[in-house]
């Protein structure tokens, strides 16, 4: 009390202290004062009012706990005059029994009383049920059958309170309302009918839908009342509980996956494309029939049955089932991307379960995938095997193709620049780009897989090709006037070898996203390489064979004598190289510079090696003026070879192989003024 005491002298010393801050202010202090007094008097007066209220609290709460005592003893007392007169009582409730017993044969008799009209008039009851049900009025005759069943109930009921071990009359009850039990299967059948019809039923009459859902809920009721009276008094009808709706989703799962295996129209012997058509026909089976539950069906089923999400996972699970079945059959290469291609990209897509009509209903992430990814893998690994299988014999059987072109007597054909080709590179990358559009409509990662599977065929298949090159060219050294198109079609097979690196970088640009070289590259590179350089020089090799004879007379008594050797050989070159043009840069340029380094060999080996005798110094000098005139002669072919416009053409001035041999043959003029 002190220290609040003191508190609220220095809390009033400041209160002063700052209303006396000035001395005009003193003039205010009777002012002052009087109000502080006034607000003082009002504080007290509240304490004195929150005081007396709290006094009044508590006296009326002590006045309710004397009422309370005085209650609880009040019922303490009679409590104990209960007991004692319930103590006197039991004798006498013991002799009640055959009260009770009466009571008991009284209700049963009162029931029997009230059901005596539905018992006598069962037998119209079951045939009007009977008319109502054939006739389709569903909910009459529903209402008729709850009739004969609640008759039947009771009575059995009441015959089980009575006597439960009584089984003779209750065999009588159930032997009269037998055909209770029929009318129900009967009904049901109806029933079952319609949800199996739903699709077709709702478009045409939902009500019959409606009425169909009303009596399966009613049901589902009195379904749950009877379970619920067995917990209490141990008895149940006969055919309780039914389970209707339960066998309403069972049968209309049934429906879903009948409808989903009806799709199947045709076969593969009667159609190649079965599978495309069958994977179509279902895709607009249940695109149209979620879109006939969204906008139809909805409306005929409680909301609780959440009967959108049910249906759409029960189409998924048919389909899911469906496609697992094809998956497990025989399937071509063809067959196994469309049902890849179908499951994996349409099924999800807006032309199927992401249509805009339906996303806004389900969330399509939620679906669980149509096939495992073993058996997604399993039929990847299957395709593979087959694709490899396949394009072997395709590229097998095009090269086959292209060989008996190259013993046609008519030349190949010519591409736009001129140059020689066949068919065959066209041939094999239409093959691979074919099968490479099918493999993207997969998965981006198994494209890069069939891409590495094609460029490792295709390095198997250019090691046969040189082979057969290589036999091509031997075949024709048997009989050099056979094929007649050899040069020419040995000219298209050197481009063939462009055309196909070309082609090869083309597929990897379009279809790889790797920056990495693949591991069949340089294996590639390596053999068109080789059948490029062994294809040229089996060109040059028909040329020197033409040549060889006059080569011989090189340097010879017949060469000193005035021999057309060195004309003859610029004439065959020349006119081989006008074949020759057709070759691709940079294989034309390459041949130039061999031919003419062949040419200066084989003169320089004819100086080097032959020994020729002059008979004075006339016959020497016109020698060397013939060797000067031949090596003239031998520039001026190779540069008007190397400066040919037209398929093949090349710029001399910057190839220093065609510098190198110009050097050389100035050189052996100079060789033959020493000589």
């Amino acid at each position: 009390m002190e220290e609040t005491s003191r508190e609220a002298v220095a809390t009033a010393v400041q209160r002063v202290a700052g209303m006396l801050q000035r001395s005009d202010q003193l003039d205010k202090v009777e002012q002052y004062r009087r109000r502080e007094a006034r607000k003082k008097a009002s504080v007290e007066a509240r304490l004195k009012a929150a005081i007396q209220s709290q006094l009044d609290g508590v006296r009326t709460g002590l006045t309710q706990l004397h009422t309370a005592l005085l209650d609880v003893k009040d019922i303490q007392s009679s409590l104990a005059n209960v007991s004692k007169d319930w103590r006197q009582s039991i004798n006498t409730i013991e002799n009640l029994k055959d009260v009770k017993d009466a009571v008991v044969q009284h209700s049963q008799l009162a029931a029997a009383v009230e059901n005596l009209k539905n018992i006598f008039s069962v037998p119209e009851i079951v045939l009007e049920t009977q008319q109502l049900t054939e006739q389709g009025e569903l909910l009459q005759a529903h209402r008729k059958l709850m009739e004969l069943e609640c008759s039947r109930d009771d009575l059995m009921y009441e015959q089980y309170r009575m006597d439960s071990k009584n089984t003779s009359d209750m065999n009588l009850i159930s032997i009269y309302f037998e055909d209770v039990q029929r009318l129900s299967d009967e009904l049901a059948k109806q029933l079952w009918m319609v949800l199996q019809r739903s699709m077709v039923t709702v478009r045409r009459d939902p009500t019959m839908l409606v009425s169909v859902v009303r009596i399966i809920e009613r049901e589902e009721k009195l379904d749950r009342r009877m379970v619920d009276r067995k917990k209490q008094t141990g008895f149940i009808p006969p055919g309780r509980p039914k389970h209707w709706k339960d066998k309403m989703f069972q049968v209309l799962e049934g429906t879903v996956s009948t409808r989903i295996e009806g799709t199947q129209a045709v076969t593969r012997e009667a159609d190649k494309m079965w599978l495309v058509r069958l994977l179509e026909i279902t895709r607009k089976y249940v695109l149209d029939d979620l879109i006939v539950v969204k906008n139809l069906m909805v409306q005929c089923f409680p909301p609780h049955y959440n009967t959108f999400n049910r249906f759409f996972s029960l189409y998924h699970n048919a389909v899911s089932t469906r496609v697992k079945e094809l998956a497990w059959e025989d399937l071509e290469a063809n067959e196994i991307v469309s049902l890849l291609t179908w499951v994996l990209n349409t099924y999800k897509s807006v032309e199927m379960m992401g249509h805009p009509d339906l996303c806004s209903e389900f969330d399509i992430n939620q679906l669980e995938p149509l096939l495992p990814q073993e058996v997604v893998d399993n039929l990847l690994s299957k395709y593979v095997k087959t694709f490899t299988s396949n394009i072997t014999g395709w590229l097998r059987k095009a090269l086959e193709t292209d060989k008996k072109d190259w013993l046609k007597e008519t030349e190949p054909e010519a591409d736009q620049d001129g140059y020689y080709q066949t068919t065959l590179p066209a041939i094999v990358f239409q093959m691979f780009e074919q099968n490479l559009q099918v493999a993207a409509q997969i998965d981006g990662d198994f494209k890069e897989q069939v891409l590495k599977l094609c460029l490792k065929q295709m390095n198997s298949f250019l090691m046969r090709y040189r082979e057969e090159v290589v036999v091509y060219k031997e075949e024709h050294l048997r009989d050099r006037q056979l094929p007649q198109c050899y040069i020419q079609y040995m000219i298209a097979i050197v481009n063939n070898c462009q055309t196909f690196k070309e082609s090869i970088n083309s597929l990897k640009r379009k279809y790889s996203q790797a920056l990495d070289p693949f591991d069949s590259d340089a294996a590639i590179e390596r053999t068109l390489g080789e059948v490029v350089k062994e294809g040229c020089q089996f060109l040059l090799d028909e040329v020197f064979l033409d040549l060889e004879s006059h080569l011989n007379e090189l340097l010879t008594r017949k060469w000193l004598a005035g021999s057309h050797a060195v004309d003859t050989i610029c004439v065959t070159v020349e006119d081989y190289f006008n074949d020759f043009n057709k070759v691709k840069k940079p294989f034309n340029q390459d041949m130039t510079n061999e031919a003419l380094r062949r040419v200066v060999v084989e003169y320089l080996k004819a100086v080097m090696q032959k020994r020729i005798t002059f008979k004075n110094a006339d016959e020497r000098k016109e020698g060397a003026e013939r060797m000067i005139k031949e090596a003239e002669q031998f520039k001026f072919l190779f540069k008007k070879l190397a400066a040919q416009k037209g398929p093949g053409s090349f710029c001399m001035e910057k190839d220093s192989g065609q510098r190198n041999m110009t050097v050389r043959l100035i050189g052996l003029s100079k060789f033959s003024l020493l000589w």
